[in-house]
C-alpha cells in the first residue's frame, strides 16, 4: 500500500509539474504573440502614418501651386480687362479720343524703379496707350502725364534730375523715354539676359519656369 501511496503522490507531483509547465507556455505563446502583434500593428501605424504625412504634404503642395496659379490668373485678367477699357476707350461707339470720359480710362501702373529693361518698357508701353486713350499729343502734356506714374526711387531721380542745374530740361515725350531708359536700364541688358538664359532652371512650378523663360527671350 504504501508503494502505490507513494506512486500516486509522485504521479500527482508529475501532474502538477505539468500543469505548471503548460501554464508557463500557454502564458509564453500569449506573450511571444501579443508582441509580435503589437509589432506589427506599430510597423503598420508607422506606415499609415508616413502615408498620411506624404498625402499631407502633396495636398499642401497642390494647394499652394493652386492659389499661385488663382494669383497669375487673377492679375492676368486685371490686366486685360485694363487693355480692353484701353481698346473701348480708343475706338468704341465712334467717340474722338479727346472727348474720352477718365471712367473708361483706366490709369497705368505706377513705376517704382526697378532697373529693369522689361519693366521700364512696359511703363512706357502703358503710357503710350494711356495718351492715346486720353487723346494727350503733345510733348509737354505726356511728359507731365507721365510723371504722375512715378514714385519711390524713380520720382526722388526725377526731382534731382529737375534741380541739377547743369543738365539740361527735358523738353520732349522722346528725351524723357532716353532719360528714363538711361537711368534704370540695366547696363548690358542683353548680355545679362542671355547668360541668365543659360542658366534658367526649373525651380518651382512648370508655370513659374515657363513664365521666367518667357520673360527673358522678351
Amino acid at each position: 500500500m504504501e508503494d502505490v501511496k507513494e506512486a500516486l503522490d509522485g504521479f500527482e507531483g508529475h501532474i502538477d509539474n505539468w500543469k505548471e509547465q503548460s501554464r508557463d507556455y500557454v502564458k509564453m505563446s500569449l506573450d511571444s504573440t501579443m508582441d509580435k502583434v503589437n509589432e506589427l500593428f506599430d510597423s503598420h501605424k508607422d506606415k499609415l502614418s508616413d502615408r498620411n504625412d506624404a498625402l499631407e504634404a502633396m495636398l499642401r503642395a497642390l494647394r499652394e501651386e493652386t492659389m499661385a496659379t488663382t494669383l497669375a490668373l487673377s492679375t492676368r485678367i486685371e490686366e486685360l480687362e485694363g487693355e480692353l477699357a484701353l481698346c473701348r476707350a480708343a475706338v468704341g461707339e465712334g467717340v474722338s479720343s479727346a472727348a474720352l470720359s477718365n471712367e473708361y480710362v483706366p490709369k497705368p501702373k505706377e513705376f517704382v524703379g526697378i532697373r529693369s529693361a522689361c519693366n521700364v518698357d512696359n511703363f512706357l508701353w502703358r503710357m503710350e496707350n494711356y495718351f492715346r486713350a486720353k487723346g494727350i499729343v503733345d510733348d509737354v502734356g505726356k511728359v507731365q502725364t507721365a510723371l504722375l506714374f512715378l514714385t519711390d526711387i524713380v520720382l526722388l531721380w526725377w526731382r534731382d534730375r529737375t534741380t541739377d542745374k547743369r543738365q539740361g530740361e527735358i523738353g520732349t515725350w522722346k528725351e524723357f523715354q532716353c532719360e528714363l531708359k538711361g537711368q534704370f536700364y540695366p547696363e548690358f541688358t542683353e548680355e545679362e539676359a542671355r547668360a541668365m538664359l543659360q542658366g534658367i532652371t526649373q525651380r518651382g512650378t512648370v508655370g513659374e519656369y515657363v513664365r521666367e523663360f518667357k520673360e527673358l527671350m522678351l
